[in-house]
């Protein structure tokens, strides 16, 4: 239970906390980029199960791959991509502390 509460937690209350605290002037636009991050989970589609409550998304699945990570950690460096590669970094927070709770 706490892994869950931790996990969805990062993945739900932290982006909004984040749009709420630092930019107060596009709060709303801005969590909403920051909430759509679980996007890149459309590649658990690609897994066989689809759903393994005991698989660690990172390293697994393709845009959890540590390439990717490197891409997702270089966006917030670019004022055009600084939102999108927050809200990614985010997502794969949620999902290394997934991972350490397993």
């Amino acid at each position: 239970m706490y892994r869950h509460f931790v996990h969805y937690g990062i993945h739900f209350l932290v982006p909004i906390l984040i749009a709420f605290l630092f930019f107060k002037e596009n709060r709303l636009k801005v969590a909403l980029v920051l909430l759509a991050g679980i996007i890149i989970d459309v590649d658990h589609f690609l897994a066989d199960p689809l759903f393994d409550p005991n698989r660690c998304s990172i390293g697994f699945h393709p845009l959890h791959s540590y390439w990717a990570i490197l891409v997702y950690a270089i966006l917030p460096f670019f004022s055009k991509t600084r939102i999108i590669g927050l809200a990614l970094i985010i997502h794969i927070i949620a999902d290394v502390s997934d991972c350490l709770l397993i």
